[in-house]
């Protein structure tokens, strides 16, 4: 899971580039080959991409979408889509792509990877039940859309910890 930053002309991808090499983001080499977009990793080692403007982000924020490599992209839109209500915009073998209802915001895409995930996400979404709605409803709701329990050590917290289908972690806070 990483996420892409939108840029809105070929300056400001050079000036963040730029920027995010000042704050401590080195080149990264995720096999990308020749690409117009440009890959660093954070301090910590967290890959994210530098995206040449493109007009579908032009609204989306400075975070264009949130990118979750996987087995399945139709599977993994249909259980994400019916878990946040987002509405799907493409949809292949390869990849497919959910946003807001509302039309804000970043994307969620999921692309095909054939590498099997090993360790833990350092990025993960967390969801927000609406005001009103019972946390333990919604862990079950969510339950049967296919998502399982999980244990990230977290302790006793208010939130619960669950995998999507492909063993993502996500957490369902309390409401707000």
């Amino acid at each position: 899971m990483h996420l892409d930053l939108a840029t809105t002309s070929a300056a400001h991808q050079a000036e963040s580039v730029a920027r995010l090499k000042d704050l401590g983001a080195t080149p990264a080499d995720v096999g990308q080959g020749d690409v117009p977009w440009t890959v660093l990793a954070d301090p910590e080692g967290n890959v994210f991409c530098v995206l040449e403007p493109r007009e579908i982000y032009r609204d989306t924020g400075p975070i264009a979408a949130v990118v979750v490599d996987c087995a399945d992209p139709r599977a993994m839109a249909r259980f994400w889509g019916e878990a946040m209500d987002w509405t799907l915009h493409e949809v292949g073998d390869d990849h497919a792509v959910l946003r807001s209802a509302k039309g804000v915001g970043p994307y969620l895409e999921f692309l095909r990877m054939t590498d099997v995930k090993t360790v833990w996400n350092r990025v993960h979404l967390d969801l927000m039940p609406y005001p009103g709605d019972d946390q333990e409803a919604e862990v079950a709701r969510l339950g049967a859309l296919g998502a399982t329990g999980a244990d990230v050590g977290q302790g006793d917290v208010p939130w619960k910890v669950l995998a999507d289908p492909e063993g993502n972690e996500f957490c369902v806070l309390t409401p707000g």
